[in-house]
């Protein structure tokens, strides 16, 4: 990717949906794509190794993109290179009894990834303003003060939740954790086509839900949600990437790359020097043991 290139996917703070394309195939080759992935995704594994020997910052990766984006074969795609222990993948669907207890940031806050690791959050703390928005009647299980019904809802909640959430990222951020926010921008042409699919190949039917369906119906009161929450927690320490997500192998590749080009500019981030003692003291450690 050349220089400067991730900068064509930020979300401007006038952020409108209809200026990002979902397909971008005509001005990026696929297989050209497919193929420097498999470099990218070697430097993005060597750059966690150097990262966990820093100790200093640990990396969370957003996903967020309708249903069928591509979320779980990029997050396996781009991180094969990876040490098992390096990246910690969580997956956010419906709360549990136990986060129902906790307020709605608590189950994002326990996942964060420790000092040297990759976290991924399939599906993240947006949700709760995505989805809760398009079906308000979910924030009842929220067993929030005063709100008895959706007619009980104050005017300024949405905005409410997404100071929140950009005061949740901040601390983020200014404790260490370097923040990506991705939204994988799918055609609704594309998800039928890929819903389809599903329906076709018998091993991938266990994926299809009736649900999907109704979500489908609801796509643009979805799209103005993105939009307003794109708009809303965009700023220059987390900003927004919405990604081209058609074509599935130039969505990972653009991905890896801004992860890369933005990690490189960390220069601080390197292995540590060993203490003097042993500098010192190299060669004879090294003696010692071909003589054994």
């Amino acid at each position: 990717m050349k220089a400067g290139f991730e900068k064509k996917f930020k979300a401007a703070r006038d952020f409108k949906l209809r200026k990002h394309p979902t397909d971008i195939s005509s001005a990026v080759n696929a297989a050209d794509a497919k193929e420097e992935l498999k470099r990218i995704r070697k430097e993005l594994s060597a750059f966690q190794e150097k990262m966990y020997a820093h100790n200093r910052y640990s990396v969370l990766v957003c996903l967020q993109g309708m249903d069928t984006s591509g979320k779980d074969s990029l997050i396996r795609e781009v991180f094969e290179e990876f040490n098992a222990r390096g990246v910690v993948v969580s997956s956010f669907k419906t709360p549990s009894a136990l986060e129902l207890q906790h307020d709605y940031l608590w189950r994002h806050a326990v996942a964060l990834p420790e000092r040297g690791k990759f976290g991924v959050f399939n599906r993240t703390h947006y949700e709760n303003v995505l989805v809760t928005r398009v079906h308000p009647e979910y924030l009842l299980n929220e067993r929030l003060p005063g709100i008895e019904k959706v007619e009980d809802l104050p005017g300024d909640f949405w905005q409410q939740r997404f100071e929140q959430i950009n005061h949740f990222e901040s601390q983020l951020i200014g404790n260490g954790t370097i923040l990506f926010k991705f939204f994988l921008h799918l055609s609704k042409n594309e998800q039928k086509d890929r819903l389809l699919r599903r329906l076709e190949k018998e091993k991938h039917q266990w994926k299809f839900s009736p649900g999907d369906l109704a979500e489908r119906k609801l796509w643009d009161h979805y799209m103005e949600c993105y939009e307003d929450a794109i708009r809303h927690t965009g700023s220059g320490k987390a900003p927004w990437y919405v990604i081209p997500a058609d074509d599935k192998d130039i969505c990972r590749y653009l991905v890896a790359s801004i992860l890369l080009e933005e990690l490189k500019k960390y220069k601080d981030i390197r292995y540590p020097e060993p203490d003097k003692a042993i500098k010192e003291h190299i060669q004879q450690y090294k003696h010692q043991l071909e003589q054994e």
